[in-house]
């Protein structure tokens, strides 16, 4: 049962206006974002800080990094909700899916490998040790590194209202896979 209820219709015109800025065209409006506009201000700020845009990383590193996130914080909604939108146009399978929640590093190869360990330490210690710096270093440029310590901390936010407030999940989203 959700804390805060969602804003249900009719909306108040700003914020209805500033959650079909958010959405698809013909899409309704996802929980979390009407939990949100109960601070129309933060909901706005929330828009103007979205990093769903085409980055200076790849839409399937930008999923692994959000997956990785959100899996980490137990944000389940968050996590379905990216699954469900974004995983199969990244190009992530079912086993990745799953070793974004149950796998560790070992689980990726090369780059995705220490992208992994980045989100993993952020999670962790919310910083990187100076080897693992130097890795990322070696695989990633500083305008990646940036978007990519960016994107963990915006979803430690995300992941922070969902499970607090209690978002329940989008309908058709998926929850966490059971462990192997």
């Amino acid at each position: 049962m959700p804390r805060l209820a969602p804003l249900a219709e009719p909306f108040p015109p700003a914020v209805a206006e500033e959650l079909a800025r958010m959405m698809p065209p013909g899409v309704p409006p996802i929980g979390l974002f009407r939990t949100v506009a109960h601070n129309p201000r933060v909901l706005a700020r929330w828009r103007a800080g979205a990093l769903l845009d085409r980055g200076s990383i790849s839409l399937r590193e930008r999923e692994i990094a959000i997956l990785r996130t959100t899996a980490r914080l137990g944000a389940e909604y968050e996590w379905g909700v990216h699954v469900g939108y974004f995983a199969a146009k990244a190009g992530l399978g079912a086993a990745e899916r799953h070793a974004t929640v149950h796998g560790g590093p070992e689980a990726w190869r090369g780059a995705e490998a220490v992208l992994v360990r980045i989100v993993d330490a952020l999670v962790d210690d919310a910083t990187l040790g100076d080897a693992l710096w130097a890795e990322a270093a070696a695989h990633y440029a500083p305008a990646q590194i940036i978007e990519i310590l960016s994107l963990v901390g915006f979803y430690h936010l995300v992941a922070f209202v969902a499970n607090a407030a209690g978002v329940a999940r989008e309908p058709g989203a998926p929850g966490f896979p059971a462990a192997a």
